[in-house]
């Protein structure tokens, strides 16, 4: 099976507390690597758990508060200065690349490496990347400012080849690309014989979902729907919920209430409030709800 991990290099709010980093996560799929926010100190993160931040050709911003992207500049500029010449994809408000762009006009930077960027559309889930092994679509969020989440989904991978059959029935390799993608083979002598005595079902395909800064909304369901992970904010407890509301931010309780009613395997909690030192009574008020969530812990790796 192939990789499909997250390490959590920040799960703290607007402000740094007790040891917490703002938002940021690398997310590690079938050997592709993507930076999902960028919150301040990020790259120190990345430098701190031994994460070569150069294999990183995608990078995730989902919204324009500082805590989610702060970090980005002092990333770029440390790629650049260790040379690096790849291209990069960032993903974000378009604002975002006016911000970077004044940055580097009275730093007098110019980056010796292309950085394409992609405006994101606010209005309605899209598609912003996808290639034989990975999609990734935007998830619509309600926030103070223009906001999404993202959904990682593995492609759907091939049929696997019973040996044995295989050996037994000596059908030449030129004929196995073809049963992987769920084709019947038919011998010399025009027998047929069915995909399923050659070929095993594969593993379903695994989803994992981003949902940053967002107000309880259970529009997003429909999209998190038998996820395998779902990372969502959890900035309050419930007995902040009218604090929740007022941020458009959501509390344990609210995460876990989604997570239940999307049918997820497990549930990530994080965007702690710097308010709580201790962050056990939110576990504690989500796993009341739904067992199986969560403390997203700096450094900690979550396979998917």
């Amino acid at each position: 099976m192939e990789a499909f991990d997250i390490t959590v290099l920040g799960c703290s709010s607007a402000l740094p507390a007790f040891g917490r980093y703002p938002s940021s996560q690398l997310l590690h799929i079938a050997g592709r690597y993507f930076l999902i926010d960028c919150g301040e100190g990020t790259q120190m993160q990345l430098r701190r758990y031994s994460l070569k931040f150069q294999r990183i050709d995608h990078i995730f911003i989902s919204h324009l508060h500082g805590d989610h992207y702060l970090g980005l500049p002092g990333l770029l500029s440390s790629m650049h200065l260790l040379g690096r010449t790849d291209p990069i994809d960032i993903y974000a408000d378009k604002g975002l690349a006016e911000i970077l762009d004044v940055n580097n006009k009275y730093s007098g930077t110019t980056l010796r490496y292309p950085v394409h960027f992609h405006p994101l559309n606010f209005s309605e889930p899209a598609i912003l990347f996808e290639d034989d092994k990975v999609k990734v679509s935007t998830l619509i969020l309600k926030h103070s400012v223009p906001c999404c989440g993202f959904v990682f989904e593995e492609k759907q991978r091939p049929r696997k080849l019973i040996k044995e059959k295989i050996d037994e029935l000596q059908i030449p390799i030129a004929a196995l690309e073809l049963l992987k993608i769920g084709d019947d083979y038919t011998t010399p002598g025009g027998t047929v014989i069915p995909n399923t005595e050659l070929t095993a079902s594969p593993l379903p395909p695994r989803k994992y979902a981003y949902c940053s800064d967002t107000i309880f909304n259970t529009d997003i369901v429909p999209q998190l729907r038998d996820a395998d992970l779902v990372y969502h904010e959890s900035t309050f407890m419930e007995d902040m919920h009218s604090r929740a509301e007022q941020t458009m931010h959501s509390t344990a309780k609210d995460a876990a209430t989604i997570a239940k009613e999307a049918n997820a395997k497990r549930l990530l909690l994080g965007h702690f409030s710097a308010r709580y030192k201790n962050l056990e009574p939110l576990q504690d008020e989500a796993r009341s709800i739904f067992p199986q969530s969560y403390l997203a812990v700096e450094g900690e790796k979550y396979f998917v």
